[in-house]
């Protein structure tokens, strides 16, 4: 099966942020992040950042290494953004941290040009390597192999950027600060008073607390810190 290169703008994913009227088709995404996850880096540069007008316009300046994904010149328009990745335009020294608004829609958030530096990215398996050593599967497609095992699944590590080493590590822990990427509280900002492990099927149960006390599973909470969030949180205004 050959999968398509653009998807409908009437069809197209909840998440993305960006009017399902004005064109017919938007490309495909494509990379690490799951498709329903992911927004098109050309549809970011125009639609969210109004870098572009027009998408070959947009098309033009991510060819020509003129947008970072991660601290790298990305070459490719259709390369799918997702949680926590990080965009700059060094032209006009410009960064953004891809976050969810309280919609659940992907958008972008401004940030300085040292929190542009690194990324939070969360383990989510691990996998016995030669050598005895242990790689941690990231949210984000990314593989980090380490000698030392102190992490576990559900905990977030802070890689530099573009180099891609651990600079530091976020246990799951009770008072935790965290960022809410699913449910009814999305994109919201809490602290973390409890964890329930349930012996089951059933998902693992976090409590949380900011102006309210709640209740979400474990796949929708994502530390930002250990005692103070690592990153800018969005009370500021979105892009998209």
């Amino acid at each position: 099966m050959v999968l398509s290169k653009h998807v409908k703008r009437l069809a197209q994913p909840n998440r993305w942020n960006i009017p399902k009227k004005d064109q017919t088709w938007a490309p495909h995404p494509r990379g690490p992040h799951a498709t329903s996850e992911a927004l098109p880096l050309v549809a970011a540069v125009r639609n969210l950042l109004e870098v572009a007008d027009e998408a070959r316009e947009a098309k033009q300046a991510v060819a020509d290494g003129r947008v970072l994904v991660d601290g790298r010149p990305c070459s490719d328009h259709r390369r799918g953004l997702g949680f926590m990745d990080v965009v700059s335009i060094p032209d006009a020294e410009d960064h953004y941290r891809v976050l969810y608004d309280q919609h659940g829609r992907i958008a972008l958030l401004a940030i300085d040009e040292d929190e542009a530096k690194s990324k939070l990215a969360r383990i989510e398996d691990k996998t016995q390597v030669p050598g005895g050593n242990t790689q941690l599967n990231l949210h984000d497609g990314r593989n980090v192999v380490v000698k030392e095992d102190t992490y576990s699944t559900g905990d977030v590590i802070r890689i530099t950027l573009p180099d891609q080493d651990i600079a530091d590590h976020f246990p799951l822990d009770d008072g935790a600060p965290v960022y809410v990427t699913g449910g009814t509280h999305i994109g919201q900002a809490a602290e973390v008073t409890g964890h329930r492990v349930v012996r089951s099927s059933a998902p693992n149960l976090v409590s949380l607390e900011n102006e309210e006390s709640f209740q979400t599973i474990e796949e929708y909470v994502f530390v930002v810190g250990a005692d103070e969030p690592e990153i800018e949180i969005p009370e500021a205004e979105f892009h998209g």
